[in-house]
């Protein structure tokens, strides 16, 4: 049986988890890339499709602590997750 959560758009419980690719800018501003299979909440009321703020940080968290010169324009996001960071954490999120 599927866990089934709140949808923050409409407030119906009809969303369940998925993944998605997502569209990303880099912090510097120098271009934007794909991050694909982001975990996520999917609507089948409203059709939204979303990521949780948890997982929001940790993907901005990421891309503030690695060197993203590096990235290709497409990595998904357990690949992301895994590149080791420069510092350990964002000493900006308070």
């Amino acid at each position: 049986m599927e866990n089934k959560h709140r949808c923050e758009w409409c407030s119906e419980y009809d969303a369940t988890a998925a993944k998605g690719n997502v569209y990303w800018e880099l912090p510097d501003g120098t271009r934007a890339i794909t991050i694909a299979d982001v975990p996520g909440i999917k609507c089948r009321t409203c059709g939204m499709e979303y990521q949780e703020e948890h997982v929001i940080n940790e993907i901005e968290d990421q891309l503030m602590l690695i060197d993203t010169k590096r990235l290709s324009n497409t990595v998904t996001y357990e690949e992301l997750m895994k590149i080791p960071r420069l510092l350990k954490k964002n000493y900006f999120r308070f």
